[in-house]
């Protein structure tokens, strides 16, 4: 039997920690979506979230991010009264914020990916963590990511949200140095 990390259990767990989770992820749509993700998740379990995804997927327009910069007051009210995502006024708005500001980046930076990496070094960094409680909830490189980030317009992008983000992304490995993913994604 595969070892895994300890907070995988269930088949929905088990699936995204197996496939994505940690997998460097360069796609700038793929990095909206989880920044708006991890932004909803504040507060909540990310199962909730992973629950949820296809239905946002569906209502924020598969996460195009000039699509949703562009969402008025109708579009919003909408969401606010759909039970398939997080019904929260703040996060919705800070879906559209942060569209906004995403693009800004990426007209300055070319990709979101440049510039989001930017804090790793363009590299992964890769931990060794043996037990889940030694994983740190944030770092110094997920404070200056929420600083700036903040600096630029974005919402919901604290250092605890925005280390969730790097370990999702695989900007850090997180895997404990037992769980077999660890080491394929080394």
């Amino acid at each position: 039997m595969k070892q895994r990390c300890g907070w995988a259990r269930g088949d929905n767990y088990v699936a995204y920690h197996d496939e994505e989770w940690g997998v460097p992820l360069h796609d700038d749509g793929a990095l909206f979506e989880l920044l708006i993700l991890e932004g909803a998740q504040a507060g909540l379990s990310w199962s909730t979230i992973l629950n949820k995804r296809a239905r946002y997927r569906q209502v924020f327009d598969g996460f195009d991010a000039r699509k949703v910069a562009r969402y008025g007051e109708r579009k919003m009210a909408a969401l606010l009264e759909d039970a398939g995502i997080v019904r929260n006024r703040l996060k919705v708005n800070a879906a559209v914020t942060n569209a906004k500001a995403f693009l800004a980046v990426r007209k300055e930076f070319g990709t979101f990916d440049a510039y989001i990496w930017s804090f790793t070094g363009a590299r992964v960094v890769q931990n060794g963590w043996s037990d889940l409680r030694e994983v740190p909830a944030r770092t110094e490189q997920s404070d200056a990511m929420g600083k700036d980030l903040k600096r630029r317009g974005f919402t919901f992008v604290g250092s605890t949200i925005c280390y969730a983000f790097m370990q999702a992304t695989g900007m850090v490995n997180d895997h404990l140095t037992g769980c077999f993913r660890h080491q394929q994604l080394r």
